[in-house]
């Protein structure tokens, strides 16, 4: 009985969240703030396995032709140097829009698992507070998965470095939780939304369906530094959004944000 009302609870909010996000995107002006400006790396922080904080090792992270682009041409082989991109502003109510594509070959030396594997962190700890050979940053991430051109491989899937999150009112401890998405093959741009509520509501979303939800987003689990200050169980109500690099290049064409912090 309890579970049933915490299901109803769940879709109550759901529902009228969705209500208030889709009134909000039918405005004549939404007010969408560019994150990545099409020109340079401004307002980013760099952090990349291995290296100082804003240390860009090999040029992985660059703009060109208007691009932000994840690239490994200088790379003779990966060894662990996982990157992420980090906005330098903290956001906690917001929708962010991603688009983006893979390209290329995976760099030599990149795990089997990496291979056309990217995302985008939700609710991240900062670039400067990660350790010098912390590999990931405490977060929600939202995985970007393209198609190898055999089977089914989703897209917009939840992974949980160092977090738990709650779905269907059970605490979802596993690393990974596959989306209903289609699978994208090839250098298709794919466009996703992540419709971020605070601690209360996260959708993945593309072409207009929600392809994942969760709730309750939360410090905990193993994959985090030992000596981390925040205490399991601590509630992910806001944070920093970066974008990985994990040995497959990647491109993005738009990264904005709409900031919903005074429409709670």
């Amino acid at each position: 009985m309890k579970r049933l009302a915490t299901l109803l609870l769940l879709c109550l909010t759901f529902a009228c969240n969705q209500e208030e996000t889709e009134e909000l995107e039918q405005t004549a002006e939404p007010e969408w703030i560019a994150l990545f400006n099409g020109r340079d790396l401004s307002g980013w922080d760099i952090k990349i396995t291995g290296s100082e904080l804003n240390d860009n090792y090999k040029n992985t992270f660059r703009v060109e032709d208007g691009l932000l682009k994840v690239s490994y041409d200088e790379y003779e082989q990966f060894d662990g140097e996982f990157g992420h991109l980090f906005y330098k502003e903290k956001f906690t109510h917001y929708i962010l829009r991603v688009e983006y594509r893979f390209v290329s070959e995976q760099a030599p030396g990149g795990p089997d698992w990496a291979l056309r594997n990217s995302g985008a962190m939700l609710h991240s700890q900062s670039a400067e507070s990660m350790t010098l050979d912390q590999s990931f940053p405490v977060s929600i991430e939202a995985q970007f998965l393209g198609g190898t051109g055999e089977g089914e491989r989703p897209t917009a899937n939840l992974c949980t470095p160092g977090t738990h999150v709650v779905m269907d009112g059970e605490l979802i401890t596993q690393h990974c939780v596959s989306s209903s998405s289609k699978t994208y093959h090839g250098d298709e741009w794919v466009t996703v939304e992540m419709k971020v509520r605070g601690d209360e509501l996260i959708r993945h979303v593309i072409d207009g369906e929600t392809v994942i939800a969760y709730s309750k987003p939360q410090i905990g689990g193993d994959n985090k530094a030992e000596d981390y200050p925040v205490p399991d169980g601590t509630p992910l109500s806001q944070g920093y959004i970066a974008l990985q690099a994990e040995s497959h290049p990647i491109e993005f064409r738009k990264v904005e944000l709409l900031d919903l912090s005074d429409r709670r």
